[in-house]
């Protein structure tokens, strides 16, 4: 339930927030001299041997007479949308350690730029008041009731703003669900209610259905788990008044141990996230629904466990994928991959009018970008500067990576028609994209969003949980921006 949203023209004043508790002050330059407790800042400033304008590089907290808590920070122009939700962060997060129930959001500057400061530091403010799930035996649930904005009045109700941050939270809250809580069966009965309480229609490919179809790519992962309760999930909203057709396909693999080339535990410590993708396509699904978008957006998930035992797949098998192509397993751990592989047939064979794939797929993405940011691969050089764009929109960084077809060579077969991917590791985010490329039908557009910043100690842009969301606010700027 998102947080009451009050909107108040007037500019703030200390008579005005006399009994407020929690105040955020969003400045758009040093000009702003009317700030309330500016006596009060001054004076901290001056004990820390610091200036105004250094609160465009780091934000500054005040304690108050009345026992509350003042956060500044100063939003230039020249900041993009990444270092506005980085700064509105660390300002927001004091306030919300306190877990503080009513927040009041002071904007001051331009008219041009309060309306994108009032909506940053809302989202910023309510996402980070989004609580995950706790098993701590001391857990107590904290609820953000209201939210002020004063200085500012919208003529919208944030809708956008509320339907991101429900995406953004359930997608966090499920990657970070214990697997023994979030199996692929328990996975498929909490999607199964999604779809119920979203009135989404919902379909179920099972293994049985799996193997009547030949989906040999999804089977060989999904055949070494004891419990055979892979499926790939077919989610789709679809309003009378859609304009377009996309789909979503998100790896979903529930715990990932390797395989037959087992992780050390170092690496496969988290590997419960490795269904981070999924929670994505869900959560932009939830949120498209919300926003109630004129689009029709099917949403695909292979939801599978990447487990070790006398049925896993393992390398040397030669598997035929359900379009036919065979596959040379060199590497049991690039098990994505061959989810994914038979997922995208599955999409394309639709027709949509594009695709857009979010995975935890390669450590090379990781190295190649660290974790600050993730790798985009797609089939339509066209479509770079608008990929990138909605990453700049979204405050959510993309970097574009080449889909040159000399690539291939590398995954050039002896027994099959294609390798899985090399056992070198270089450029396998590269080798990755080339080869889930060869699954795609009908020439369909497609986007491979590689998540190699879905996790990050301390959080990252707006977001301060390690488990960040990545992926819901990019593919929402990249829907919206394909329906202008």
């Amino acid at each position: 339930m998102s947080a009451k949203l009050r909107q108040n023209a007037a500019i703030a004043n200390e008579n005005s927030l006399k009994d407020s508790k929690h105040m955020l002050f969003v400045l758009s330059s040093i000009d702003d001299k009317n700030v309330p407790f500016k006596d009060n800042l001054d004076t901290k400033l001056k004990h820390i041997k610091s200036k105004l304008n250094d609160l465009n590089k780091t934000p500054l907290v005040l304690d108050l007479p009345n026992g509350g808590v003042a956060s500044y920070v100063i939003l230039d122009s020249q900041l993009n949308m990444f270092q506005r939700h980085t700064l509105l962060r660390k300002a927001i997060k004091p306030i919300i350690s306190e877990q503080a129930e009513k927040i009041d959001i002071c904007v001051f500057g331009e008219e041009a730029v309060k309306e994108a400061h009032a909506c940053a530091a809302y989202y910023v403010a309510t996402v980070n008041a989004s609580e995950l799930p706790s098993r701590k035996k001391e857990y107590k649930q904290h609820t953000l009731k209201c939210v002020t904005i004063h200085g500012y009045k919208a003529a919208h109700d944030y809708t956008y703003v509320n339907a991101r941050v429900a995406g953004n939270t359930l997608c966090r809250e499920l990657i970070v669900t214990p697997p023994n809580e979030l199996t692929p069966t328990l996975y498929r009965q909490k999607i199964a209610k999604l779809a119920l309480d979203n009135a989404w229609h919902h379909k179920e490919y099972d293994i049985n259905t799996l193997k009547k179809l030949g989906a040999g790519a999804f089977i060989a992962v999904a055949q070494g788990s004891d419990q055979q309760d892979a499926a790939i999930v077919h989610l789709t909203y679809d309003p009378a008044n859609a304009k377009r057709h996309i789909a979503i396909v998100g790896k979903g693999i529930c715990f990932d141990t390797g395989g037959h080339n087992l992780k050390p535990a170092k690496y496969m410590q988290g590997m419960h996230e490795d269904m981070n993708g999924s929670a994505v396509g869900l959560g932009i699904l939830l949120a498209v629904t919300q926003m109630q978008l004129p689009i029709k957006l099917d949403c695909w998930l292979a939801i599978a466990q990447n487990h070790i035992g006398p049925n896993a797949f393992k390398q040397n098998d030669v598997i035929t994928a359900l379009n036919g192509m065979t596959i040379e397993v060199v590497h049991t751990d690039a098990e994505g991959r061959m989810v994914l592989a038979d997922t995208l047939t599955l999409a394309s064979r639709k027709n949509p009018d594009l695709i857009i794939d979010f995975a935890t797929l390669t450590g090379s993405m990781i190295t190649a970008l660290s974790n600050r940011m993730s790798g985009v691969i797609t089939n339509r050089p066209a479509l770079v500067n608008m990929i990138t764009n909605a990453g700049m929109i979204a405050g959510e960084r993309v970097v574009s990576f080449p889909y040159d077809d000399d690539f291939d060579s590398e995954l050039d077969s002896d027994i099959a028609d294609i390798k899985q991917c090399t056992l070198d590791g270089e450029a396998d985010h590269i080798h990755a994209a080339r080869f889930l490329g060869k699954f795609i039908e009908n020439d369909t557009p497609w986007i491979h969003t590689d998540l190699s910043s879905a996790n990050r100690k301390g959080g990252l842009g707006a977001v301060e949980s390690d488990t960040n969301g990545f992926g819901v606010g990019f593919g929402l700027a990249l829907i919206k921006h394909l329906m202008d």
